[in-house]
């Protein structure tokens, strides 16, 4: 018994669609491309193809049909027996498994094979405390692991930060050094646009000086409007 690919070839010896990957991960606001190859015998004449990810009982939607994805959507032929379908925009709720179908003068084939499934998320950042005192640990963190291994990115204060202390999606603080402190997000090249919410780590000395400060300030008033009043 043979192990089917992991890019999953469906379909009779003569007739299937062959998808170059069965899943993808990737991230609200982007593009994604799901391609897939197919082949029919060399006297049948293809006359539709089309993608879909809403089907019952052999009946499909065509995407370019769906006005949940009115805008968003191209076909791509990637050869003459080969398509790729665009998603800009990526939302939440298009996390679904995408499947091709094309049609001959002979036969309609391909919506009762699995496709390949897309997943969308966003980015979030999450702060745990490091192995060493003192330290923290921010880590950038999605809902499944994205496809293609990208590079992660980190921002302070709104500013690309050019020399982090990184490694893969984390990034190493020091809550004793003041110049650690301010707010960060994360992103991965190529969607620079497309951040986590900001996170805020730690508190300039300054801040706390002018805090301890006031805080002093109220409490002598307070003294001297007590002394004020035991006295007369």
């Amino acid at each position: 018994m043979t192990t089917p690919p992991t890019s999953g070839v469906h379909g009779q010896s003569c007739l299937n669609v062959t998808y170059t990957k069965r899943s993808i991960c990737a991230l609200k606001g982007s593009t994604v491309d799901i391609t897939c190859t197919y082949r029919h015998p060399s006297w049948h004449n293809v006359t539709e193809v089309s993608w879909f990810n809403k089907w019952e009982t052999g009946v499909t939607t065509d995407l370019i049909q769906d006005p949940e994805y009115a805008g968003r959507v191209k076909y791509h032929p990637t050869t003459d027996k080969g398509s790729t379908l665009r998603i800009t925009d990526l939302r939440e709720s298009d996390s679904a498994e995408y499947k091709f179908r094309f049609t001959t003068t002979e036969v309609k084939w391909g919506y009762s094979f699995p496709g390949t499934t897309l997943i969308v998320t966003d980015l979030q950042v999450k702060e745990t405390p490091g192995t060493e005192e003192g330290k923290v640990t921010l880590t950038c963190i999605t809902t499944c692991t994205l496809t293609d291994n990208p590079t992660y990115i980190w921002y302070k204060n709104g500013q690309l930060l050019t020399n982090p202390n990184t490694q893969d999606n984390f990034l190493y603080l020091d809550q004793i050094s003041s110049g650690d402190a301010g707010s960060y997000s994360c992103g991965v090249e190529g969607y620079e646009n497309l951040r986590s919410p900001v996170t805020f780590f730690g508190e300039p000395k300054s801040l706390k000086n002018a805090v301890v400060g006031i805080i002093v300030v109220i409490l002598i008033l307070i003294l001297c409007l007590f002394g004020f009043v035991w006295f007369r």
